[in-house]
């Protein structure tokens, strides 16, 4: 028995699965060492995992998650994973490596990541050549959700927002702004300011909210996918709840910026399991 998984800020995704073909696919909350440590890690497995997966069975985990991004991190994560997987060896590796497995497969591209965070980097086909910084939420993340509700909020307070915006920010999201900052400076801002992507989504309709959107995807754009060496002809693909779900608009973009469009899906974990299991059970 193998375990796969892809976890990013928000929730992590957990695909039990055996030589046999069978497969058991579970969910936690979004696993991240900056964030977390590693008495942290273990009580959520302990909690959401154990008690409906064989765990003792497994004889290889292959994790994928944001924030594995140095030696440090990658330690706090694999240190969590092994108090629970006692019988496993343990692989932890970035989310990009997660993207760009999925999306670009053995070929050369530009693997991108917009969900709660954003990140991207430039793929071989094997290996990860470069990767432009991604600073997070409260510098960077450009094009992601937590970026989305930043502009949102911004928009609100500042009495941007059309009328009937504002009414349904109000009626919808909260009637006064110490609701909104109680939240900001809560446990987890960047979740917090990533679920405000779906009022954006839920109003797409508005074309203010169109432009506020494209113009999150633009500074992605050019701060980050311009940067990477043959970005004028390489396809430029896109995993995750946010590319996904705003498409047509980051295709609109890609278009302004004469980009070749690559593949773009919701999660990484289905070609990741094929991925494994190929080279696992072989």
């Amino acid at each position: 028995m193998i375990v796969i998984t892809d976890s990013g800020s928000t929730k992590a995704d957990w695909i039990f699965t055996s030589r046999d073909g069978q497969e058991l696919s579970l969910q936690t909350m979004g696993l991240n060492p900056f964030l977390h440590s590693a008495d942290q890690i273990e009580e959520v497995l302990n909690r959401d995992l154990v008690p409906v997966a064989d765990v003792t069975g497994v004889n290889a985990v292959y994790y994928y998650g944001a924030g594995c991004s140095d030696e440090k991190r990658v330690h706090i994560m694999t240190d969590g994973l092994r108090r629970v997987f006692t019988r496993a060896t343990i692989h932890v590796e970035h989310d990009l490596l997660a993207a760009a497995r999925a999306t670009c497969g053995n070929s050369p591209g530009i693997a991108c990541i917009l969900g709660t965070g954003s990140n991207s980097c430039l793929y071989d086909g094997g290996d990860i050549l470069d990767n432009v910084a991604s600073l997070g939420y409260i510098v960077g993340d450009e094009g992601s959700g937590s970026h989305l509700g930043k502009y949102l909020i911004r928009a609100f307070f500042y009495r941007e927002l059309p009328d009937e915006l504002m009414a349904a920010f109000r009626k919808e999201i909260a009637p006064d702004k110490s609701m909104v900052l109680d939240q900001i400076y809560g446990p987890a801002p960047n979740v917090y300011l990533a679920s405000l992507a779906t009022f954006i989504h839920e109003h797409l309709g508005s074309t203010y909210l169109q432009e506020l959107a494209k113009s999150s995807f633009r500074e992605f754009i050019s701060r980050h996918v311009l940067k990477y060496e043959g970005h004028e002809r390489l396809p430029i693909h896109f995993i995750g709840s946010i590319a996904f779900y705003f498409k047509d608009l980051l295709l609109e973009v890609l278009s302004e910026f004469h980009l070749q469009k690559g593949v773009i899906i919701p999660k990484p974990i289905a070609p990741l399991v094929s991925y494994h299991r190929q080279h696992s059970f072989s």
